[in-house]
């Protein structure tokens, strides 16, 4: 297939420095976050802006090339980088990287698809205003890839995935057009939402330039502990009571097992359990209170003697400091780190009915133990939201590359006992092209045929992240 026409096109829109054909400068845009896979690419180009991207959409309908969008790249299920096959694009929105308006009145900041998220926290920062999405590739991640995914994050339970809060899209559409929502209502009953359409989308029906998105009030102080437990039943109760007595000013609740800290104790010995004994699981709880330290103080000190009373908790330590504090949420963000390190695993991002956590763990465990003996299950994540990221490393004396060729089998345990619960087999990380087969056997008929008559209606062509999703 010949290009150059394309290519000449595409460098007369955006210029010559901004379309990268060379493998050496494309390398970094065609290989996943896990460094598992690697696609190829036609070309990755750059816009600086939506009327550039909207631009290049143009190019690609009259040219027919594919068109893959992309963020932060920080995605786990192959959402934001080619296939093998070389016809597509990669569109990269880096460049887009404006803080468009901070509204401080109407709570709402307006940021373009490329800026980083940790950078769009600090911008609410600065203007005394809390931007709660909060994941561990903040870093690195963007705003646009955040939408494309309904991220979530350690705050879910307060304020909600990246849809609850977002009001307004700016939109590249398949066609070419721009679609201007950045309104930033919270009430606007004037047809069907398209705003939603496109988030969690991964791309598939257009791209997003910029989005308007809720801020909050900065919490006055914000308090930490660490609980052990010795079962998810026993968090579980712990949770209900956290929430009974401190309803909203609950912000995180985080389910650890006694594994995920031992890996992180391994791989970053600076980072070491505060008890003097292990304990089967562990639960990391946050307070953010519009109140002084005092109310919020006693609050979380009156939930742990609750729980300790009722002999939910074995023990716990409440951080007395912000230094204290940013230990306990380390041991939680390293987990990741530390199972990398630890080498190949089998990874689960699921979601359940909160009340049915401890019995799926229960279960999921038994079976796996039957199927697969002495596979080791690394449990952690956002129990106040109902999301685990349920992970699977192998027995200590099998190589890894043994124990992942049984990745279809361990995924099929797993996924059928999550569907068996009312579960979703991905709760904040989409499908992309890892789970896009997997998801025909948990979706009913009904649910497939009406993504399928989207994606037809807004995308016709199938140019938008094509074998993505469906």
């Amino acid at each position: 297939m010949n290009n150059d026409a394309f290519l000449a096109s595409c460098r007369l829109a955006i210029g010559d420095t901004h379309v990268l054909t060379n493998d050496g400068d494309k390398a970094g845009y065609l290989t996943d976050q896990r460094q598992r896979y690697t696609g190829k690419a036609i070309a990755v180009v750059k816009p600086a802006n939506t009327a550039e991207v909207a631009k290049l959409v143009k190019l690609c309908v009259r040219h027919n090339i594919p068109i893959v969008p992309q963020g932060g790249n920080t995605g786990l299920v192959l959402g934001s980088v080619p296939d093998q096959t070389g016809h597509a694009i990669v569109l990269s929105l880096k460049r887009l990287n404006q803080i468009r308006a901070i509204d401080p009145i109407n709570h709402t900041i307006t940021a373009e698809a490329g800026c980083i998220l940790q950078h769009v926290q600090e911008a609410a920062a600065n203007a005394d205003r809390l931007l709660p999405l909060s994941l561990a590739a903040e870093g690195s991640c963007t705003i646009g890839g955040n939408l494309s995914t309904n991220a979530g994050g350690t705050a879910v339970l307060r304020y909600g995935n990246t849809r609850e809060l977002c009001l307004g899209l700016e939109v590249v559409t398949a066609q070419g057009d721009i679609l201007h929502g950045l309104r930033g209502l919270r009430k606007d009953n004037t047809g069907y939402d398209l705003r939603d359409l496109f988030i969690g989308a991964e791309g598939t029906l257009g791209i997003i330039t910029a989005a308007v998105l809720k801020i909050f009030p900065q919490p006055k102080v914000q308090l930490t502990a660490l609980a052990a437990l010795q079962t998810p039943a026993d968090a579980l109760r712990l949770l209900t009571i956290a929430q009974s007595r401190c309803g909203a000013t609950l912000t995180g609740f985080e389910l650890m097992s006694d594994l995920c800290l031992q890996l992180v104790a391994k791989h970053f010995p600076q980072l070491q359990s505060p008890f003097s004994q292990r304990h089967p699981q562990y639960v990391l709880l946050e307070l953010s209170d519009s109140e002084l330290a005092p109310h919020a103080s006693s609050l979380l000190e009156s939930v742990m003697a609750e729980a300790l009373e009722q002999d939910i908790c074995q023990d716990a330590v409440l951080a007395s400091s912000s230094i204290q504090s940013r230990a306990l949420w380390q041991l939680r963000e390293s987990i990741s780190s530390a199972q990398a390190k630890e080498g190949k695993n089998i990874k689960h991002d699921i979601s359940l009915p909160i009340s049915r956590i401890a019995e799926f763990i229960a279960d999921t465990d038994a079976l796996l133990q039957e199927h697969f003996p002495g596979c080791r299950n690394v449990t952690f994540g956002h129990l106040g939201d109902g999301n685990l990221h349920y992970n699977v490393s192998p027995p200590e004396a099998v190589p890894a590359e043994q124990f992942i060729e049984r990745q279809a089998d361990i995924n099929r345990v797993v996924h059928d006992n999550v569907h068996r619960m009312n579960g979703s087999i991905s709760a904040e990380h989409g499908l992309g092209a890892l789970k896009r087969e997997d998801i025909l056997r948990y979706k009913s008929p009904v649910e497939m045929a009406l993504m399928k008559t989207i994606k037809q209606a807004l995308d016709p062509m199938n140019l938008m992240n094509p074998g993505k999703v469906i």
